[in-house]
């Protein structure tokens, strides 16, 4: 059994130490003195400014470059599902040309692959515009898809009309053609 004084001791270290922990939270104002001062929090920092990567400059373009550069349709682009490209000259840097899809624009460096298609292929590596005779598509090479297709220049929409109707005048011309090639006067009904 516990002896008397060890249980007065016990609670004596008991009441002391809840009238500690009661001075530590209360505090004790004198009539007619002033409160103590609220605790604020320290002063905000001031925003750091973010700081933009600086792109290094493009390498100056040389015959090749500027020669499919110069191939190249600029202006509007009408795609399918209503959808637009722009492509324009790149300020300050000739023989590079700016794709503007909705908000994004991307700089790219023009070149005449031996197929005779002109690829735009962006500077960092992500997308690349094909023009050919009768359409251009924009892809995007990172996740291999074609963003854009479909897409038609005004100089385009004219090739693709003229062909059809070179090939229209060809077609009107052949059987008056392969009659003449077979033998028989043009008019003149094929023997049976």
């Amino acid at each position: 059994m516990k002896t008397p004084a060890a249980m007065f001791t016990v609670l004596a270290c008991a009441l002391l130490l809840s009238g500690a922990a009661r001075a530590q939270t209360a505090t004790t104002v004198k009539p007619g003195a002033k409160p103590p001062p609220k605790q604020t929090r320290p002063a905000a920092r001031a925003p750091v400014p973010k700081i933009l990567p600086v792109e290094p400059p493009l390498a100056r373009a040389e015959g090749e470059q500027l020669a499919a550069a110069a191939m190249t349709h600029f202006g509007d682009y009408a795609c399918e599902f209503d959808q637009s490209v722009n492509v324009n000259v790149t300020p300050n840097n000739d023989g590079y040309v700016d794709v503007r899809f909705k908000t994004q624009t991307w700089t790219m460096k023009p070149i005449l692959s031996s197929t005779g298609a002109l690829r735009l292929e962006d500077v960092k590596g992500r997308m690349l515009m094909l023009q050919i005779a009768n359409k251009s598509m924009l892809m995007d090479t990172q996740i291999g898809q074609r963003v854009l297709d479909g897409c038609i220049h005004e100089k385009q929409r004219i090739a693709t009309a003229a062909a059809a109707a070179a090939a229209a005048a060809a077609a009107a011309s052949q059987p008056a053609t392969e009659s003449l090639l077979q033998g028989s006067a043009p008019g003149a009904s094929a023997p049976q």
